[in-house]
């Protein structure tokens, strides 16, 4: 096992270490199944196959029950009249072959050549209904298992999205929906040769039970030959799987939109025909490889099956020759021979292609049982109508991957493994409903952690949210999550339509004109989709045929029209300006402002503390903590971490100038809270 592996193994080329750093090993889960597989033996192949069929059969009768039922009876019965057609011959065969008068012979064979006849006729007619209900079923099967996977991989919490593991697992189990549609031919195919098989072997067991041993030594040979071929290509691809990868990511660089100008400009593309090439020669060098082994395992095979078959003719030969078989006898038996030896020959490379898929069927599986452990609850404490506030109290949260130590300190001589912080730490803070809060801080400092927290997408590791009392982690999360919207910096800039990625805020919603022309209007996007070649009807994805492309700031304007759309309670806002001019920032924030006044409560994530000016309230993290909390004014006289960022930005402005008139400098007469606002004391570090 140790050798094969090792011969393998990919010679790592210069230009596979000058790229990617060395030799190319993609893990996406396949490799559990290597050992399996490889070691596998046709016994265990065998023992294996009524699971196999069983799984088959399942996802068959999920998909489509009638269809099922249609490929079993037409393969089952196929395999019956094969046992039928051999004994029809060799009913024929005697009949022909004794008798003085040649029309005597024929019309006695008459009977038995008609049964042959009518059993061609039924196993075309039982073919024909198999590869109708086999097409009909395939797609079926493939779209079934398909759809049970999105459901599951879209259900599951943000948690077991962001987990390596589970991830993997994602990558692995997406190929099973494919090796599901396989499952049902093979499977349809395993059964037809299992069949047959039965009936080329009793048939020769009831003429001989010496010519059985005989059909197993024939087939022996091609079965070893494929199985050992079946196996290296197995490795191979998986040894290979990452290079072949790292070939088609070049390959698609050249032609990429968004490297063309670089590789016209700096003249990438040669450089990177060059590498393309040379990876290409060596996974060559492996196809060779493979072909090579291949041709030697065929010679050796071909060999012990020619011996094989000269010993089961002169064994023939023999029993004829000493008046133990009948030459009708000796005639079926060849014709059993060689269709029993056809059928385990098919039997072998079925089950091999149908072991193959059934461990990427398996992923899937393992996919379900795994999605189901992590999904978001269902159900849960209704929220308050018209809550007033939401309280952080003494909230921590870890992301799963910061649970690895890190390495120690070497300057500190301390060899214990160093314990990451928190992304937040003990923080506890309000919330009031109805006003603008601005969140601050640098990066890093749990901002965006904090916000997603509150959306529901985490749970905290400790201390509570509550929404007027009620804990959010009891809460209905799909009720929770209807109360907010949010626009990220980063938001999904979603392949369809403008009218789609407007509406799609709220998908459950009708999607009517009237709400479509508010949500725009809200968010200053009306020049937007003036602009757009087809209105909200234009296609937002050049890579499709009359698709049209938006600056940053103009998908930074439909994302807030998406949001606006949601018509959320609570609108969570994360560097909403960050691809906007000044000017069109200005009016972003007065919008913002505006949905604040209809009620809106918005949650603001910015750097730029120019337009904080405008929040009734600013909480700022530093390193996952609560340092200040207060009005922009509050903050600005209190001198800390907020005066601190404040004052580093307005001398970007008015370095060298002597003056602080810009944007970022405090305002003469700031605007006062509300009084009735109730603002939570400072928290120390």
């Amino acid at each position: 096992m140790r050798k094969r592996r090792e011969a393998a193994d990919p010679a790592v080329s210069a230009s596979e270490r000058l790229l990617f750093g060395g030799p190319l090993r993609y893990d996406m889960g396949w490799n559990q199944h290597a050992d399996a597989f490889l070691t596998l033996s046709f016994r265990a192949m065998l023992l294996r196959l009524p699971g196999m069929l069983a799984s088959s059969l399942r996802l068959a009768r999920q998909a489509d029950a009638r269809a099922a039922r249609v490929v079993l009876a037409a393969e089952v019965s196929r395999g019956m009249a094969q046992a039928v057609s051999l004994l029809a011959v060799n009913n024929a065969l005697g009949k022909l072959l004794t008798g003085a008068d040649i029309e005597q012979r024929l019309r006695s064979a008459g009977p038995a050549l008609v049964v042959m006849a009518a059993v061609m006729l039924v196993a075309a007619l039982l073919r024909a209904a198999s590869t109708y209900a086999t097409g009909r079923l395939e797609p079926k099967v493939e779209r079934v298992a398909t759809e049970l996977y999105l459901e599951r991989a879209a259900n599951v919490e943000l948690a077991a999205i962001e987990d390596h593991a589970f991830h993997k697992l994602l990558d692995t189990a997406q190929y099973g929906a494919r090796s599901a549609r396989h499952m049902i031919a093979y499977g349809a195919r395993v059964i037809n040769a299992m069949i047959s098989l039965v009936a080329a072997a009793g048939v020769l067991t009831v003429l001989h039970p010496a010519l059985l041993p005989l059909l197993v030594t024939m087939t022996l040979p091609s079965a070893w030959s494929a199985l050992t071929n079946a196996r290296r290509r197995y490795e191979s691809f998986h040894t290979w799987v990452q290079h072949a990868r790292a070939g088609q990511l070049i390959s698609s660089l050249l032609t990429e939109p968004a490297a063309a100008p670089e590789i016209r400009v700096h003249g990438v593309g040669p450089f990177l025909l060059r590498h393309f090439r040379s990876m290409s020669e060596t996974a060559e060098a492996e196809q060779a490889r493979l072909s090579r082994l291949a041709a030697r395992t065929g010679l050796i095979a071909a060999a012990w099956t020619g011996l094989a078959t000269l010993a089961t003719y002169a064994t023939l030969g023999a029993l004829l020759l000493g008046g133990a078989m009948a030459l009708s006898v000796a005639g079926t038996a060849v014709i059993a021979i060689r269709t029993g030896a056809a059928s385990l020959d098919t039997l072998v490379l079925e089950i091999n292609q149908l072991h193959e898929e059934a461990l990427f069927v398996g992923d899937l599986q393992r996919l379900y049982a795994e999605a189901a452990e992590r999904a978001i609850p269902a159900g849960g404490e209704p929220l308050p109508e018209d809550p007033k506030e939401i309280r952080f109290e003494n909230v921590s949260f870890s992301y799963p991957h910061d649970a690895h130590p890190e390495p120690a300190d070497a300057h500190s001589g301390d060899s214990r493994p160093q314990v990451p912080r928190p992304a937040l730490d003990d923080v506890s803070l309000t919330l009031p409903l109805g006003r603008i809060i601005a969140l601050v801080g640098e990066n890093g400092s749990g901002k965006t952690t904090l916000v997603k927290l509150l959306a529901g997408l985490y749970t905290p590791d400790r201390g509570r949210i509550l929404w007027d009392g009620v804990d959010a982690a009891r809460a209905d999360r799909r009720r929770l999550a209807e109360r907010i919207a949010m626009v990220a910096q980063d938001f999904k800039r979603w392949p369809f339509t403008a009218r789609v990625n407007v509406a799609v805020g709220r998908s459950t919603a009708p999607m009517t004109e009237e709400r479509l022309a508010a949500s725009i209007a809200e968010a200053g996007a009306e020049e937007v989709v003036a602009d757009l070649p087809r209105g909200l009807d234009t296609l937002l994805a050049r890579n499709f045929s009359g698709g049209h492309e938006l600056s940053g700031g103009q998908w930074q304007r439909l994302g807030i029209a998406r949001a606006a759309y949601r018509r959320g309670n609570i609108l969570i806002v994360d560097e909403p300006t960050a691809a906007l001019d000044a000017r069109a920032e200005l009016e972003v924030f007065e919008k913002i402002r505006a949905l604040a006044g209809g009620g809106q409560t918005v949650v603001l994530i910015t750097h730029r503390l120019a337009s904080v000016r405008h929040a009734d309230l600013v909480h700022v993290l530093e390193q996952g903590r609560l340092v200040e909390s207060g009005t922009p004014e509050e903050l600005l006289a209190g001198g800390g971490v907020y005066a601190e960022l404040y004052s580093l930005q307005a001398q970007q402005f008015t370095a060298g100038s002597g003056t602080a008139g810009s944007a970022s400098a405090p305002p003469s007469t700031p605007p006062r809270p509300p009084a009735d606002r109730k603002v939570p004391a400072p928290k120390p570090a």
